[in-house]
């Protein structure tokens, strides 16, 4: 039976580097993001260099409607959803300190962020209960994936850690809800990876790497945490639902 993981944001930066890992491992990817199919054709095309079938769900996840779509399209197409990835995430339109945060900028944060990776996982949640009623023994799980601002405070783009913040309780609350029905819940926490989201900051962190702001000094690469993810969609974790994997090259190690 063929494994169906679904991405959020799965078509650049981290998303991306998990859909590399999951296709080699022979999974069929389901991958959502919210820009026009003409725009990401060169990276379904290359993975489906390596994987048996690569689709793309476009749709908001913090939109109600486009979240049931494209759960129902992914099924109706691809028959079931065995791994849910929630990756997809923004930062601000704009940085600015917690004492100037606008309402609109919290809430267009956080309803992507927080609520649409809440509902999303409420919506694949039930779909892989269901699952388990006709076929038991086969693995499905959750990935969150999210960030070292769960817990490391950036003051000029507050409304992002809190939504991290806020995604380490999700991964928390599901893995204890689906424990009953063996249905793994994880959260990754990458540190500095170098992605589109943080090229605008590329020089300031290039300086603080450099510095010994991280153990291993180099930036992360979408391949590290790629390479995580796919570890645990392959069942090599069935026993560490809830626990939460830091992806930092040490930067949150402390230290004196």
């Amino acid at each position: 039976m063929k494994k169906v993981a679904l991405i959020t944001g799965g078509s650049r930066g981290i998303g991306l580097g998990i859909a590399r890992h999951l296709v080699q491992k022979d999974f069929c990817l389901a991958i959502n993001g919210v820009r026009d199919l003409s725009q990401i054709e060169g990276v379904l095309e290359e993975l489906r260099k390596h994987g048996p079938e690569v689709s793309y769900y476009q749709g908001n996840i913090g939109d109600v409607n486009d979240r049931q779509r494209i759960v129902d399209k992914v099924v109706s197409e691809m028959g079931r959803i065995d791994i849910l990835v929630n990756n997809a995430g923004i930062a601000p339109k704009e940085r600015k300190d917690i004492l100037e945060t606008s309402e609109d900028s919290y809430d267009h944060v956080m309803g992507i962020n927080l609520k649409g990776t809440f509902f999303l996982t409420q919506l694949v949640a039930n779909l892989m209960i269901q699952q388990k009623t006709v076929n038991a023994d086969v693995f499905n799980c959750i990935i969150n994936v999210s960030s070292i601002s769960a817990t490391i405070a950036s003051v000029n783009r507050g409304e992002y850690c809190i939504s991290k913040a806020g995604l380490g309780m999700v991964t928390s609350l599901f893995a204890a809800r689906l424990g009953e029905f063996d249905i793994p819940v994880y959260e990754i926490r990458p540190g500095i990876v170098k992605t589109d989201m943080t090229s605008a900051v590329q020089e300031k962190y290039d300086r603080m790497i450099d510095n010994g702001l991280c153990l291993q000094s180099r930036w992360g690469e979408p391949d590290d945490v790629g390479k995580v993810a796919a570890s645990l969609a392959d069942a090599s974790f069935p026993y560490s639902t809830g626990q939460v994997i830091m992806v930092d090259g040490g930067l949150s190690l402390p230290r004196l």
